[in-house]
Formats: structure tokens, C-alpha cells, sequence
């Protein structure tokens, strides 16, 4: 056995065959049956001419079958390439031609949208679909139907070795920009990562010790709420499977916080991952909703990763959990995961310990100094990825050699404080310059957020004659109210300098987040823009 995840995934098998793995709905797979469904997928992928370090790429909605196709792209040493279900055509077509897919697990109902793009990528040979309730013509684009492949396919474990050098690609959307496929050995990615996430640390010397973990396990539940194409939601289940605990799921194409809540209940889950507060306002405020009556006395954990949980939000937690732990994950695609923290600082921003792999550095690349007030870059030496899928220029500014050490440098601005903690404050390539002055959109919406009118709000930065920028907030407001901007702006100066105050305001019906629920920057520039 080595470092790599399907080696691992087996050898929880191996020790647990009976335990449950996977719930989504009625649904209820054990470790023997997810390793041999994923190795049966495994063979079919192989059986068809996708081969060592071929990218598969998994576009469906949350359910067995995305796990599975995950390990089996892994058992058959190929590299499962997660796609955004919201992408539109030319988006699909980008992806499966940067990411050179050579296979494609799908849900059926998106026939169509593969059909449209199909002859731009003539690498894509291998389709298998997955049953939706839909009725595409699979023919149509030459897939085979899910259950068909794995049936038709042996059981057999792949007899070949595999190695510590097997990728994890992670393709992230970021902010800005089109998505870029972050490439990690699996062996530095577990010790950063998911090794991190279990609690060991560098504490695990072999793969062994890892199933010595998962014959211990068993004991936990866990529910990451968010989709498994994002980071975060793969992280936490590979973290529960890996311990042999049962992951949780939720098939639902948009989030039904009721049903979640059911779900949490019904499956006696003791903790849920989400992504920031578009994800857990909406889940917490459910629980104050007439007729809403759910014992969740075994519930006990809220985690959010890829997006921070506002001070607003948390406050409400407590409220209405007082007896559940909110922990905040520092992290990104290029870091891995790099700390947790539970609570903020007395600005409302998470404020995290600095150990020796993690330093803010200053334009030239020397570590700022604690309680120096200069606001520096995030920087990560240690385990970090190989960089970025076909794209030389972005690993070169992303992944740095600074007094003859590798760092990743992703762009997430921070400060240290006195103490040596690290106040995070946003992504750099989102910030707005006003005057010359630098504010971070994440800064802004936290403040803006504790509003009562404010059920949601994206912050960007619109063209200025006088400032170069002007600072516009795009608002979803609660229930029937119209906050104006000197509402908002008189409300954020309580927390936040009168420069970084909103100057406009842009009301919506619903703000456009990704799946995961991350704020979409872009879009949220063009409802401000084209609002002058």
C-alpha cells in the first residue's frame, strides 16, 4: 500500500466491509459495495482505452455515483476532473479542452449540453451516464448507461501498482478569470490535506496508520451539504471515508434547507460542512420557521470552508444551537488546508495561528513583522501542488521560490497581528482601489451584513471619474424592505472606515453564487455597471 487514494479507499474495504459509506436518500452503500462498484467502473474505463494519467472528468449532481467515479478514475490510475453543472456550452467546452478529457461520468439529463460540444473536444472517447429520471437520447453522443458499464464490467481490483505520484487535479473557478485545474501529487495532497483534516497531521508515518485510524471509526456522520465538484465538500468526504465514517448526501439540484435539517435528523448526522453565509443564513433561519420542530440533540458541529461565516450569522447560530461548535477552515485549492479557527476577532474578521508553513510576506517576499499594520500576501511553503494543468505562465506567479524555498502565494491578502495571528482580509484580485486606497469587497459585506434589511449582498468595485473606483454594493434585501445606500453606508461606518463604505446600492431578487456558494464577482460587477 502507498500514498495514494484508491489504495487507501480499499484498505478501508478491506477492514470494514460491512459499515455504510454512503447515504443519499434512500440509498445506503457499504465500504464493500462502494470499492466494488468503483473498481467495476474502474475496469469499464480501462476496458475502453482510458489509461494511466488519462483525465475522467465526473458532471453530475451529488450521489453515490460521483464518489465512485471518483475512486474509480483513481483505481484505475487515471485523474477524476471535477465540472461545474451551471456551466453553459462555451464554459463545458473550455473545461473538457484545458482539461484534455479523455472520459466523462454524467448525469443524463445533461445529454444535450455534451452533445453541443462534443466534436471541439475529439479526445472524449469514454461516456458513461448516469441514471436521472430524464429521457436524453444517449446514442446521441455514443454514452452508456451507468448501471450497464458496471454490470458489463469485472469486479477484479486493478493487479498493477499504483503510485504516491497519482494525481488530485482540483479545477477551481477562483473569482476572476476561467477555472485553472490545481495539480497535486495524492501523497503531498493527503499530508496537507485530508491527513490535516483527520486530526494526524504529519503524525501519519505510513498508510497504515491511516487504517488503523478507519478500524477505529465508524462512529461519525458526517454531511458536507455543499457540491462535491467544489474543494471543500471533496475534502471533508474523503476525510469521513477515509476514517471508515459514513459520508452524507443531498441529491437536491438547489439547497432546501428543510430538507437538509430532515436529513440531519433522519441520518443522526453529527456534522455538517457548508460554504459561507449563503449557506447557512437560509439553513439557521429555517429553524425559526413556523411548525419547524427537529431534535438535533446528537447535532453538533457547523463547519465553513471556502467562504468565512460573518459574525451576524454566527451570533445567530448561537442563538438558535447554542450548544454546537462553528469552526471557520482557512484554505484554497493552491494550499490545501491550512487551519480552523472557531470565532473572530473584534472586527468580525477570523483570525488564525501562523505556524512555520504559513507566513504574510510583503511585495518583495520578506515576512512582515507582527503588529506592523502592513497589509502583506498569504504565503504556504511544505506540501503544495505541482501547479497549474497546461498553464506555465500562472504556476510561475503563483508558486514562488523565496530565499531558495518553494511558496504558493495564492493571492488572499492578510495582516499579522501582535499577537503573531493572522488576520485574514480577501482576495487580492477582487479588492478595490479608491483613491489609492485598497479595500477588500470581503471586508465591506461583513459589514453590511449585520444590517437587518440585509439578507445577502456581493460587494464590488464600479468605474470613478474622481477615485479610479467607487465601492457599490449589490444587496438582496429581506423580505420586503429597500435599504438605501446611506442606510448602509451610516450602518458600516460603525465597524468599518468611511472610505470602504458603500456609494451605491444595486437591489436583486436572488445573488448569483456558485453551487458551493461562493459570491460571483463578476456577475455582481455587471448588475452594478450596467445599473449607471
Amino acid at each position: 500500500m502507498v500514498w495514494n487514494f484508491a489504495d487507501l479507499i480499499e484498505g478501508v474495504a478491506d477492514i470494514a466491509p460491512d459499515r455504510t459509506a454512503v447515504i443519499c436518500g434512500d440509498r445506503r452503500i457499504t465500504f464493500a459495495e462502494l470499492d466494488e462498484r468503483s473498481t467495476r467502473l474502474a475496469n469499464h474505463l480501462i476496458a475502453h482505452g482510458v489509461g494511466v494519467g488519462d483525465h475522467v472528468g465526473i458532471y453530475a449532481y451529488n450521489g453515490p455515483e460521483w464518489v465512485e467515479a471518483m475512486f474509480g478514475a483513481w483505481k484505475a490510475r487515471a485523474v477524476p476532473i471535477n465540472v461545474n453543472y451551471r456551466y453553459v456550452e462555451a464554459e463545458l467546452a473550455y473545461l473538457f479542452d484545458n482539461a484534455d478529457l479523455v472520459g466523462l461520468v454524467h448525469g443524463r439529463e445533461f445529454v444535450s449540453r455534451i452533445a453541443a460540444v462534443k466534436d471541439q473536444c475529439p479526445k472524449l472517447k469514454v461516456l458513461v451516464s448516469i441514471e436521472d429520471g430524464t429521457d436524453e437520447d444517449l446514442a446521441t453522443i455514443g454514452s452508456v448507461e451507468y448501471e450497464t458499464a458496471l454490470s458489463g464490467a469485472s469486479a477484479n481490483r486493478y493487479d498493477q501498482p499504483r503510485s504516491p505520484d497519482d494525481l488530485y487535479v482540483l479545477y477551481t473557478g477562483g473569482t476572476t478569470g476561467m477555472p485553472k485545474g490545481v495539480m497535486w501529487r495524492q501523497e503531498d495532497f493527503f499530508h496537507s490535506t485530508i491527513g490535516a483534516l483527520m486530526g494526524g497531521g504529519n503524525t501519519f508515518t505510513s498508510p497504515e496508520d491511516v487504517m488503523e485510524l478507519a478500524r477505529n471509526g465508524g462512529t461519525l456522520v458526517g454531511f458536507p451539504v455543499a457540491p462535491l465538484m467544489h474543494g471543500a465538500a471533496q475534502w471533508v468526504a474523503l476525510m469521513l471515508l477515509l476514517q471508515g465514517n459514513t459520508l452524507v448526501l443531498s441529491n437536491q439540484k438547489k439547497m432546501d434547507p428543510h430538507d437538509v435539517w430532515a436529513t440531519v435528523v433522519r441520518e443522526n448526522v453529527m456534522t455538517i460542512s457548508l460554504v459561507g453565509d449563503a449557506m447557512a443564513r437560509p439553513l439557521i433561519e429555517a429553524l425559526e420557521d413556523e411548525g419547524a420542530d427537529y431534535d438535533l440533540s446528537n447535532f453538533y458541529v457547523i463547519g465553513s470552508g471556502g467562504a468565512i461565516l460573518s459574525p451576524t450569522v454566527k451570533q445567530k447560530i448561537n442563538e438558535v444551537l447554542p450548544n454546537v461548535l462553528i469552526i471557520d477552515s482557512l484554505g484554497a485549492s493552491e494550499t490545501g488546508f491550512q487551519g480552523s479557527v472557531a470565532g473572530a476577532d473584534a472586527e468580525g474578521k477570523p483570525r488564525f495561528a501562523m505556524g512555520d508553513h504559513t507566513v504574510v510576506i510583503d511585495e518583495d517576499g520578506v515576512p512582515i513583522e507582527p503588529g506592523s499594520g502592513i497589509v502583506g500576501l498569504l504565503a504556504r511553503k511544505g506540501y503544495m501542488p505541482l501547479g497549474y494543468y497546461k498553464d506555465e505562465a500562472k504556476t510561475a506567479s503563483t508558486f514562488m521560490v523565496l530565499n531558495g524555498e518553494r511558496w504558493v502565494v495564492p493571492g488572499d491578502m492578510a495582516r499579522v497581528e501582535e499577537d503573531g495571528q493572522i488576520t485574514l482580509l480577501g482576495r487580492g484580485s477582487v479588492s478595490i482601489n479608491s483613491g489609492g486606497e485598497k479595500i477588500f469587497p470581503e471586508e465591506v459585506e461583513l459589514a453590511l451584513k449585520s444590517h437587518p434589511d440585509v439578507f445577502d449582498v456581493v460587494v464590488v468595485g464600479v468605474p470613478d471619474e474622481r477615485w479610479g473606483e467607487r465601492v457599490a454594493a449589490v444587496v438582496k434585501a429581506r423580505g420586503h424592505a429597500k435599504p438605501t445606500a446611506e442606510d448602509l453606508a451610516a450602518h458600516a461606518r460603525t465597524t468599518i472606515a468611511g472610505y470602504k463604505v458603500p456609494k451605491e446600492v444595486h437591489l436583486v431578487d436572488e445573488i448569483v453564487r456558485s453551487p458551493s456558494g461562493k459570491a460571483d464577482y463578476r456577475w455582481a460587477k455587471s448588475i452594478a455597471t450596467e445599473s449607471d
